[in-house]
């Protein structure tokens, strides 16, 4: 799915009110993706307490919207941006790249919930396209 520049422009600015409650968000969408997907907590067993609001689910869904930070910095390289964590993800976490996409609804649900009024229908098609792009890049490496 090809970006316009229509896309990266709404991305970039809509990310500017995102990223100061990045962290937080991050959280609350990784949580949401463990309890409403039950499948996922495979990958994170190992931290024991998976409930939502645990320090491990925050820590990680802040580490995971920092990379979709970075990820909206280079929205004109995500597949050469993303080549480590593809490469991460694919050989040595072996995630199901289907986990990438069930993330990025839940982290377009988030950002719906935390801005509702600049959430608006144009942002959502972008802001879907670009984590479909994202979670795309994420894949090359299982390809």
């Amino acid at each position: 799915m090809s970006l316009s520049d229509k896309d990266k422009s709404n991305v970039i600015n809509f990310w500017s009110k995102v990223e100061p409650k990045a962290s937080e968000m991050g959280g609350e969408a990784l949580g949401r993706m463990l309890t409403a997907y039950p499948q996922t907590k495979t990958y994170f067993s190992h931290w024991g307490d998976l409930s939502p609001g645990s320090s491990k689910v925050r820590k990680h869904g802040a580490t995971i919207m920092s990379a979709v930070g970075k990820a909206v910095r280079n929205i004109d390289n995500l597949t050469r941006h993303l080549a480590q964590l593809s490469d991460l993800h694919a050989f040595q976490l072996r995630v199901d790249p289907a986990n990438f996409k069930i993330l990025a609804h839940n982290i377009i649900l988030v950002m719906a919930m935390y801005f509702p009024a600049d959430f608006t229908p144009e942002i959502h098609v972008s802001v879907d396209k670009f984590l479909s792009s994202l979670a795309w890049a994420l894949s090359e490496k299982y390809r």
